[in-house]
């Protein structure tokens, strides 16, 4: 696991044009030292035990707000819940529909034949996977 200083983590925000406070670092510490795609809850139930002021609301507009400056991916796998990946570069999940893990894949093709996609702009691209992982099979 990697650890970051207090100094990297709001030069990470500043550079985003996000003003660091103590909630916004601590949540983005977590984020970069847990990249299990958690939810708002997950976040919240994880980090308020040290932080008795955080709220859940902080948590999700803190991360909606990483989310609109490009910090943070929003990953609606399941319809029911708002999961977070610090990992912002291209890439797949694969969700096991058994124990719940999302597992990132980076050597990812996928071409679209469609003739009339071709008239498209596209920004951007989710390849979302359900199944069931090699522990659970």
């Amino acid at each position: 696991m990697e650890q970051y200083s207090v100094e990297e983590l709001r030069d990470m925000l500043k550079d985003k044009g996000i003003q660091p406070s103590f909630h916004r670092i601590h949540i983005l510490k977590y984020l970069l030292e847990n990249k299990s795609h958690p939810t708002v809850d997950e976040i919240f139930q994880k980090l308020s035990g040290e932080i008795p002021t955080l709220s859940k609301t902080t948590v999700y507009n803190t991360l909606n707000l990483f989310a609109e400056k490009g910090l943070v991916e929003v990953l609606t796998i399941d319809e029911r819940e708002a999961r977070f990946d610090v990992i912002v570069k291209p890439h797949a999940h694969f969700k096991c529909l058994k124990c719940g893990a999302i597992y990132d894949f980076w050597e990812v093709d996928v071409k679209i034949k469609d003739k009339e996609f071709e008239k498209f702009t596209t920004k951007s691209m989710h390849l979302y996977v359900k199944g069931y992982c090699p522990n659970c099979q």
